[in-house]
């Protein structure tokens, strides 16, 4: 029998699912610090649900699909933005719901590409610009206190579907889009050449401008109050024109939270309609973030070894883990139980055996110095 792990899947287990844990206790914290309540859905619904109105987005044509008993169609969540136009119906706004969980995309996979990941998201259903804001400035202290450095980046949509009216582009809009958003993928020069195609390259010479060029829009409006808001939480944000995002949904404010450590953005988001009602999110990789966190502060554990004195070993160790501890109990031999603390990177090791009962002190050894002291029971 074949057990090793399908192509694009992983098994975490030690420091490595420790480190995941303890990023992603902080992210639910601060969400939770927001206002923001869990949510928890079925990671397999129906194949009509998972593709939504979205059939075209690249995405979506890359959901894992599969059939039950009864020969219905059904399919692999790939996001949760779909699931959240359920569970918002009949909520009071605004709905302000996290959540964190298994997405999964049948997709070509490499160093950082993986068919099953971890994402964390925010959404605001029933928001405004103040809303838009609060996303970020979440997020922002998510990656601070990652120690992350990051800059965002924020377009918005209808001030790209105003330029392209004013450049008379009234037709092939989404292709266009596409295009636009390869300009961090390709050469200048190639995105002006497939422009051509759409009579579209003048945009490239537009995003190039400065800000204040952009005054002269309606729409630029959006960015500027969302800009506002911003510096009132202390965060500052750089407006990108030629931001896209996906092609299927978004209409308002886009943005991106980018590092000069890895090409690829952190995290993304943006505002869009759900059952007709303005909503507003931004979605976290947890496998990015942690290519970028430094070493996490992972707590330290202590193994309580039981030389034949079980009552008191278990009753030490019930008063460790009461304080707070990470403890393991041991029974058995001394070699055996110092090379299991090795194996697991246990810290300390509590000798308990009659004689330290008798004295009322317990031998205790450091497993990184191998320096031993006495301490009273």
């Amino acid at each position: 029998m074949n057990t090793e792990v399908v192509k694009g899947f992983r098994d975490f287990t030690g420091e490595n699912a420790e480190k995941r844990k303890i990023v992603k206790d902080l992210i639910v914290s601060t969400f939770e610090k927001y206002g923001f309540e869990p949510a928890e859905t079925p990671i397999i619904e129906s194949e009509e649900f998972v593709k939504g109105e979205n059939k075209k987005d690249e995405a979506v044509s890359e959901i894992y699909k599969l059939k039950d008993k009864g020969n219905r169609d059904l399919a692999l969540r790939y996001e949760f933005t779909f699931q959240l136009d359920r569970i918002s119906k009949n909520k009071k706004l605004p709905y302000k719901r996290y959540q964190i969980g298994e997405v999964f995309r049948d997709e070509p996979t490499n160093t950082r590409r993986f068919r099953q990941f971890t994402q964390c998201d925010i959404d605001i259903v029933g928001s405004n610009v103040k809303d838009e804001a609060e996303i970020l400035a979440a997020a922002n202290e998510v990656l601070n206190s990652l120690k992350i450095k990051n800059e965002i980046y924020v377009g918005n949509r209808a001030l790209l579907n105003e330029i392209m009216n004013e450049e008379g582009i009234n037709s092939e809009k989404e292709q266009v889009m596409r295009e636009i958003d390869k300009l961090d993928k390709l050469s200048e020069k190639e995105v002006i050449e497939n422009l051509k195609k759409f009579k579209a390259q003048k945009l490239v010479e537009i995003f190039k401008q400065q800000e204040n060029y952009f005054k002269k829009y309606k729409n630029y409006a959006q960015f500027e109050e969302l800009k506002k808001y911003c510096s009132f939480y202390g965060i500052k944000v750089n407006f990108q024109p030629s931001l896209v995002r996906g092609l299927s949904y978004y209409n308002g404010n886009v943005w991106e939270i980018k590092t000069e450590e890895i090409a690829e953005t952190i995290c993304g988001g943006g505002s869009y309609k759900i059952n007709e009602t303005q909503a507003t999110g931004i979605a976290f990789g947890l496998d990015r973030l942690l290519l970028l966190v430094k070493p996490l502060p992972i707590k330290e554990k202590t193994l309580v070894l039981s030389l034949d004195q079980d009552k008191e070993a278990i009753k030490l160790t019930k008063t460790l883990r009461e304080k707070g501890e990470k403890v393991v109990i041991f029974y058995g031999k001394p070699t055996k139980a110092l090379e299991y603390a090795n194996s697991y990177n246990i810290n300390k090791v509590i000798f308990i055996g009659e004689e330290e009962i008798k004295k009322g002190k317990v031998k205790v050894k450091d497993m990184k110095t191998g320096k031993e002291s006495f301490l009273k029971l």
